[in-house]
């Protein structure tokens, strides 16, 4: 008769403990027990291999290390602000704001979802350097390691998704999981060593949603960056979208960069008005999307940091981060198709609005010292770039200053400034 696992258990037990009485009775000098000891004291890696032995159900076969099931694992879908009160702030430093929120909702801030900080950082390190047809279908396959029930391919009908997925592997469950394995799922070995990292860290408790939610905006920076295949544009992304963080400002953004350009040029000089570009703004579920080929990204990113695929490719895009942006090459045009497939396209800006916008404030914060209209005009021309960056840190932190402490939410409205070319 087969032996069960609860009674090897038992077994194991009782004759752990009848060897360790014999021990005893033999003799009481301690430093003889010792033999017994070094199966406690192995290595660092041998201990993570052992507590984080799991099959592919996410059940544990040993736990020491893995975090207590009643741990929370998600982030809770709540401000640690009032919106209100932003708002105001922002209207207040630039009137132009009032006609922002009332046109496009700031929808990280506004549609609040409960979010898996392992799974959707999980999903940033997938999607590095990819297309989002490729980073679908890693995931995909990433998934069916731990859900052979999935098809073996996404189902896609349309350019819609209809393949569902009823869950995603756990931090314990990716840490237990050979490279060998990842790699068939179509990572690099790169990828699938930094996601490994990344469940090792959630699975033993240096990362946790409470950890997490507790640390500054400094402490958040520290403890993700130590994780391999995390910068900080991940960690500010992950902040703005997953962490709904007030005051972000992701100065390596080139999106972002161009946004502030445009907005603060607009401000000081009436003749070159900005609009809010149809491309990105959200698109409804069942709206078709045609790749963008203007160079840069199409569209905002969605409530929790990715750049989506067109409508209805991603089941779960509350759990999505983007991919880091690649720096472009010089003379090549960039191209990204992906759209947001969550919010419907609000109404079209009338001219009496955009001339609301592009007024002049009754009192402009200066421009940097050194920055002229000439060479914001020139920046986002493409001619005075510093170092591939369309303005430095410093700029952007000067032009930026008067939004504290609520710059995420206007950097939300820079990524859906339309692109105009300067004459």
């Amino acid at each position: 008769m087969p032996a069960t696992r609860s009674a090897t258990r038992s077994i194991s037990g009782a004759a752990a403990s009848a060897v360790a009485a014999s021990a005893k009775a033999r003799s009481p000098v301690k430093r003889k027990a010792k033999p017994a000891e070094p199966e406690e004291q192995t290595s660092p890696k041998k201990l993570r291999e052992n507590a984080l032995t799991t099959s592919t159900n996410g059940t544990t076969a040993s736990g020491p290390t893995v975090l207590p099931q009643d741990t929370p694992s998600l982030l809770p879908a709540v401000l640690s602000f009032s919106f209100e009160d932003a708002k105001k702030h922002l209207i207040k430093v630039d009137s132009r704001f009032e006609d922002l929120f009332s046109k496009l909702k700031c929808r990280p801030y506004e549609h609040l979802e409960r979010v898996d900080p392992f799974w959707t950082l999980v999903q940033s390190i997938l999607g590095q350097q990819i297309s989002w047809l490729a980073a679908r279908s890693i995931t995909h396959r990433f998934i069916r390691i731990y859900d052979p029930s999935i098809p073996e391919k996404p189902v896609v009908e349309d350019g819609v998704l209809k393949t569902k997925y009823t869950m995603h592997p756990t931090a314990p469950q990716v840490a237990s999981t050979d490279i060998a394995t990842l790699r068939a799922a179509g990572l690099s070995g790169r990828k699938a060593e930094y996601v490994r990292d990344l469940a090792e860290r959630f699975a033993d408790g240096r990362l946790s949603a409470t950890k997490i939610l507790e640390a500054d905006d400094e402490k958040l920076s520290e403890m993700l960056i130590e994780v391999r295949g995390i910068g900080q544009w991940t960690v500010d992304m992950f902040a703005i979208f997953s962490l709904r963080r007030p005051d972000i400002l992701p100065v390596g953004d080139l999106g972002v960069q161009r946004g502030v350009l445009r907005w603060f040029l607009a401000l000081h000089s009436p003749a070159h008005p900005y609009t809010i570009s149809p491309k990105k703004l959200p698109k409804a579920p069942a709206d078709d999307a045609e790749p963008a080929s203007d160079g840069e990204s199409s569209e905002i990113p969605s409530p929790n940091g990715v750049t989506d695929p067109p409508a209805g490719t991603s089941s779960n895009v509350s759990s999505i981060l983007p991919a880091p942006p690649s720096t472009p090459k010089k003379g090549v045009k960039q191209s990204n198709s992906e759209t947001d497939p969550i919010a419907p396209l609000p109404p079209q800006f009338t001219p009496s609005i955009n001339r609301t916008l592009n007024k002049l404030q009754p009192s402009k914060p200066p421009l940097p010292e050194g920055m002229t209209v000439q060479i914001l005009k020139s920046r986002l021309d493409g001619k005075k770039k510093i170092k591939g960056a369309f303005i430095t840190p410093k700029e952007m932190e000067v032009l930026t200053d008067s939004w504290r402490p609520y710059r995420s939410l206007g950097v939300y409205y820079m990524w859906a400034l339309a692109e105009e070319k300067m004459g």
